[in-house]
């Protein structure tokens, strides 16, 4: 769905860490990286720190909505 003009949206890439074993949360457009072993915590932790981060930065909006993205490399074969 495409933000009205009072809205905005954000693309957060959440990468599994194979030799940290935990989830980590990324952003292009706003300075975050967070980490979790859980990914519905580290989800929860993104969606907690955001407008916090944006308030910082001087990026207020009225509303913020948040994609998240997975991505997770699985070995199959040796």
């Amino acid at each position: 769905m495409a933000p009205l003009m009072n809205e905005t949206e954000y693309e957060i890439l959440l990468i599994w860490d194979e030799d940290a074993q935990v989830w980590i949360a990324q952003n292009g457009d706003i300075p975050i990286v967070l980490e979790n072993g859980s990914l519905d915590l580290l989800m929860e932790q993104v969606r907690l720190a955001v407008p916090e981060i944006l308030e910082l930065n001087g990026k207020e909006h009225e509303a913020v909505y948040l994609d998240f993205t997975t991505k997770r490399r699985a070995k199959v074969l040796a």
